[in-house]
């Protein structure tokens, strides 16, 4: 499967852990917008990213800011 990389959003984040059974999961999982998307804990800006051909990247730092975590563009 090959990805296009402007559909490859990625941010920094405060997500240093993330449960199973949290709404913020649930929310990007079920995302009928969002292809795939990961956190990498092992970096220190707790990267994550976001595949998605609709989602522009202000509304995905919506999303992850509605659940209380800080939220920032890379570029």
């Amino acid at each position: 499967m090959e990805t296009e990389l402007n559909s490859i959003h990625v941010f920094k984040t405060n997500i240093k852990n993330i449960d199973p059974a949290c709404e913020m999961r649930k929310t990007l999982d079920d995302h009928s917008d969002i292809k795939h998307w990961s956190i990498d804990h092992e970096d220190v800006d707790c990267v994550l990213r976001v595949v998605s051909d609709v989602l522009k990247p202000e509304t995905i730092i919506g999303m992850i800011n509605q659940f209380g975590h800080e939220c920032q563009e890379l570029n």
